[in-house]
């Protein structure tokens, strides 16, 4: 909210100043190239996903009535329970793309349990048509249950708030809605809480909007869009581009793009980024606070989050990952600080285009040496469960890498490589596990082993991170950091040695496998 002075965030703007004329050409010129690039989506798909939105409403609603009748309620009570579902991430902040998925959150009284969310709601969505993919993930931080509804991908949370009815004008903005909820709740309601009061507090939400979709598409090119990798997620990006708004409130889409890479080069850390200040609410929960708090101080990008309970949302970032994206803002640096031309400062002159921005990362071209995980099973089901419980602990395996003392750097890249091999025998299924293959396993297909006995499909998802060795090193001994890290993830409770495989071993850059590139990439040697 604008406070006291009469300026949004929690210091004064940098500059009131109106955009100059070749800054609002150089905007208009960033529109077209986000264009060109397919960022945003056509008005079929927003009309259908309006309709599947609209659809939801309804079904939250007889859920709801559903399980308060089955609790003994009133056929009035239960029609008055209501129930309403409240949408954030890329969609509510308006810079969501073709097929991208929409976060949605359910809002339900106090009559309504998380198990009805997994048993009645799970159920009903399952018999609703064209509803395909569904799939329920109780046993976490924020449990969630995914689903495409007419091809569109849907995230759905539910939070039970401490109300007997949920109004439709209810909003989520009071704090005190917070009360007597468990933890679970309280994380769900902080997507739609965090999104909105993101929009509150930016001068211009057009402005935002068309400055955040610049930076998401050139951080997912540049391979630094992934919360769980150590990199920055969404609500991180749109609040640093947020408050490049609030130290520009009256610029130009183009222009806070420009600051953006000048400014977060420059930051301070571990200075926070803010939005407004942090206020204690009424429920007892920990907010960040690194005076208090030995973990908050250990925070090397601190950005948090502007709602009550205020987080650090970039816990995860480590040596390595805040090394990467220093470097990507350096490259976008006005040239004013002796690292050459970059190219927005090329952009503003007009000898670059927009397009150079968003080149594609050069990730397996960076490093002679890489670290090579693979997770692999036997069965589709349970290979998203292990390969999601191993990326998870990458991150671990990065803090330790970066204990070497000959390692410079230990870079993770945010995308996995999923594929499956039709193996005829126990030697082609390990191989297969150890990252191996034959021209007979690439070729062969899901028909040609059905008669064969003993014949199995192998799943497989690799995970790679690149690593910066010290000039003149000879030897790299890495052995207490990998085995550390299989130690972790085989410690999981639901992990099986006979059905579970992990395997990490280390390669040359000529020996990555040609799926890493894209068509006539490969010929590109490292530097």
């Amino acid at each position: 909210m604008d406070n006291s002075q009469g300026y949004l965030g929690i210091t004064p703007p940098i500059s009131t100043s109106e955009s100059s004329e070749r800054e609002k050409e150089v905007t208009a010129t960033l529109m077209e190239e986000l264009r060109r690039q397919n960022t945003m989506e056509s008005d079929e798909e927003a009309r259908t996903r309006e309709i599947v939105l609209g659809r939801l409403v309804a079904l939250v609603k007889s859920f709801v009535r559903t399980v308060c009748l089955a609790r003994g309620l009133s056929e009035a009570a239960a029609e008055a329970a209501g129930g309403k579902f409240f949408t954030f991430g890329s969609y509510r902040l308006g810079v969501h793309g073709p097929g991208t998925d929409i976060d949605v959150l359910c809002v339900v009284p106090r009559h309504v349990s998380r198990e009805d969310f997994f048993d009645v709601f799970d159920g009903m969505l399952r018999n609703m048509e064209g509803v395909t993919e569904v799939s329920g993930v109780p046993d976490t931080d924020v449990p969630i249950i995914t689903l495409k509804i007419s091809g569109i991908p849907i995230d759905l949370l539910m939070a039970r708030l401490a109300l007997s009815s949920i109004p439709d004008d209810l909003t989520l903005q009071d704090d005190n809605l917070l009360r007597n909820l468990d933890y679970r709740c309280i994380r769900s309601l902080g997507g739609p809480r965090v999104t909105d009061q993101i929009l509150r507090l930016v001068p211009n939400v057009n402005v935002f909007r068309d400055a955040l979709r610049c930076i998401r598409l050139w951080a997912s090119r540049r391979a630094i869009y992934s919360e769980v990798d150590g990199f920055l997620g969404g609500v991180a990006w749109s609040i640093l581009v947020a408050r490049i708004c609030q130290l520009y409130p009256n610029a130009v889409a183009g222009t806070i793009v420009i600051r953006f890479f000048i400014i977060m080069y420059q930051w301070a850390w571990p200075q926070p980024v803010l939005l407004e200040q942090i206020e204690d609410g009424p429920p007892q929960v920990r907010v960040w606070d690194p005076k208090l708090y030995p973990g908050d101080r250990a925070h090397r990008m601190p950005i948090i989050k502007p709602t009550y309970p205020a987080t650090c949302v970039t816990h995860n970032v480590t040596a390595s990952t805040q090394m990467v994206m220093t470097e990507e803002f350096k490259k976008g640096l006005a040239g004013t600080f002796q690292h050459g031309a970059d190219i927005v400062d090329k952009v503003i002159v007009g000898t670059a285009e927009w397009s150079e921005l968003f080149a594609k990362h050069d990730f397996f071209h960076k490093y002679r040496y890489y670290l090579q995980i693979i997770a692999s099973t036997g069965q589709h089901e349970l290979q998203i469960k292990w390969a999601g419980t191993v990326e998870s602990r990458l991150r671990q395996l990065v803090m330790k890498l970066e204990l070497v003392d000959s390692l410079t750097l230990a870079h993770p890249f945010v995308k996995c490589f999923e594929q499956v091999a039709y193996c005829i025998s126990d030697e082609e299924v390990r191989l297969v596990a150890q990252g191996e293959s034959t021209e007979a396993i690439a070729k062969r297909k899901a028909e040609d082993i059905e008669d064969i006995e003993g014949a199995r499909p192998v799943y497989s998802t690799t995970f790679y991170v690149g690593l910066g060795i010290e000039a003149k090193q000879r030897a790299l001994d890495i052995s207490w950091p990998t085995t550390e890290f299989t130690k972790m993830v085989k410690s999981w409770d639901k992990f099986d040695e006979l059905k579970m495989g992990v395997i990490v071993r280390h390669i040359k850059s000529a020996a990555l496998p040609d799926n890493v590139f894209d068509p006539g990439e490969r010929q590109r040697k490292p530097v």
